[in-house]
């Protein structure tokens, strides 16, 4: 036998056995890497999909928070993983800033992952201690610009989402203000609360039940059209903060070299669980829109923000 009859024995074999791989998938416990803390909304959202997406499956689906260095050391281990399917990540729309963040990241986004299914999105909702003197967001700016450098604003992480957002609020504005980085979504509320920071980008399902109580004062949301559980609170252009517009997605993973038919699996069945209207109700209540988009609008939907996300890293100075 020569070599390339040899090799097409092999290749042959390899794709049998992927196709038999994909045709019994899931037929184990299934592992999801959420790089965020627990508790956060990029924690919350999937955990909440994926508790009726194992019903869906079959299959028990474990949660495990690997976080740290902006999200990239939980996606650097999906990245790297066996692509069978029993491995996938959890990601928000931070995903796209890490490659502008960490020149040595071990991975590449779009070599490296492949899309499956959009979860939703939300708006994050500029919140303030309700002892600030200010009342709307153009008093903020007012603010902000009568004492350069005095504001100070909070995030979960350089090149987190909400961090995204309050840079494109700053150069939008034409303020300066302080970076603080938190490592949780909850540390941020704290200093929030108790009149440490001034402002924060927190996701709407965060916030909502804090500006419903009156204990946090919300001055403008993060995206084109105002959010339905806030319909006072005014949008970026509506404020004539041009550019400003952002909102933060939540998205599910897999390594790239994961069969097609399992691609196809997962996304089918996430799609059934997502458009059940019990799981419509429960987003709705956090503050998420889904949409229904395929793994390769998905991909291509990562590829122009992280380029779009890149230019406004660089002009906003931002560095690890």
């Amino acid at each position: 036998m020569n070599k390339a009859v040899k090799w097409s024995c092999v290749v042959a074999m390899v794709l049998a056995s992927s196709a038999a791989r994909a045709e019994t998938w899931p037929s184990r416990l299934i592992k999801a890497v959420i790089p965020f803390g627990a508790g956060s909304a990029a924690d919350v959202v999937p955990r909440l999909v994926f508790d009726r997406l194992a019903i869906e499956l079959g299959q028990p689906i474990v949660i495990e928070n690997r976080v740290g260095a902006g999200g990239t050391i939980g996606t650097a281990a999906v990245a790297k993983s066996d692509p069978d399917g029993y491995t996938i990540l959890a990601h928000s729309s931070a995903l796209t800033a890490a490659p502008s963040l960490f020149p040595n990241l071990g991975y590449d986004t779009a070599r490296d992952l492949a899309s499956v299914l959009m979860l939703g999105s939300s708006a994050n909702v500029m919140i303030t201690p309700v002892t600030r003197p200010w009342k709307t967001v153009q008093e903020f700016i007012t603010e902000a610009k009568a004492k350069p450098g005095s504001i100070s604003f909070g995030s979960v992480g350089i090149g987190s989402a909400v961090h995204i957002s309050s840079e494109k609020f700053k150069l939008a504005a034409g303020i300066e203000a302080t970076h603080v980085p938190y490592r949780g979504g909850s540390e941020v509320i704290t200093d929030i609360l108790g009149g440490r920071i001034d402002f924060y980008f927190c996701p709407l399902a965060t916030a909502l039940p804090l500006i419903r109580e009156g204990r946090v004062r919300a001055l403008v949301v993060s995206t084109p059209k105002r959010a339905a559980d806030l319909p006072d609170v005014p949008t970026p252009e509506e404020v004539g903060l041009k550019g400003a517009d952002s909102a933060i997605w939540f998205g599910v993973f897999v390594p790239a070299k994961t069969p097609r038919e399992i691609v196809d699996k997962l996304h089918a069945a996430g799609t059934k669980v997502l458009t059940e209207p019990a799981m419509q109700e429960s987003l709705k209540k956090l503050g998420v829109e889904t949409s229904a988009i395929t793994p390769e609008e998905m991909d291509a939907l990562v590829v122009r923000e992280t380029e779009a996300t890149g230019e406004l890293i660089k002009a906003a100075g931002i560095k690890q």
